[in-house]
């Protein structure tokens, strides 16, 4: 049990070394496709994810990104206003629609994740080749071990 009188170091806190990390790099990827594509970030992950797994349903997008329901609906109504997704009903459950990009938005998507992966690879600079190895396995190692204490009763 912590002592009621320890401070907690916020910069050497993971969770809030992980959140600023994930949230600046968020941010400079944004400044890539923001202003030449009129995306928000939360509309390129919608499209990221429909680029890869598409056909899905909102709510597997939200599961997807790991995004709350509310911002993914809004995203997917201006992704389809702008003519970018499409929206098709399950012929079995007329209940369940599932989403998919369309021509516009499969050759928008295929402009932005050129951009993506130089940015990744810009990133990755940092690292030597087994730091990379080592990073990787280490963030699915947290990312699966987070999940589960998520799920813990």
């Amino acid at each position: 049990m912590p002592n009621a009188l320890q401070a907690l170091e916020l910069e050497k806190f993971l969770p809030y070394r992980l959140s600023v990390l994930a949230q600046l790099v968020s941010e400079s990827l944004h400044d890539l496709y923001a202003q030449p594509y009129g995306l928000s970030v939360t509309q390129w992950r919608v499209m990221a994810a429909l680029g890869r797994f598409a056909p899905l349903t909102a709510s597997d997008v939200g599961q997807r990104i790991v995004m709350d329901k509310v911002a993914v609906s809004r995203a997917v109504a201006v992704l389809m206003k702008r003519g970018l997704v499409e929206r098709a009903t399950d012929r079995s459950d007329r209940r369940r629609a599932s989403l998919k990009l369309s021509a516009r938005g499969r050759a928008m998507h295929a402009r932005i994740v050129p951009l993506a992966l130089d940015y990744e690879v810009s990133l990755y600079k940092a690292l030597s080749l087994d730091e990379r190895r080592s990073f990787d396995a280490l963030s699915d190692r947290l990312f699966a071990h987070a999940q589960a204490l998520r799920e813990a009763p």
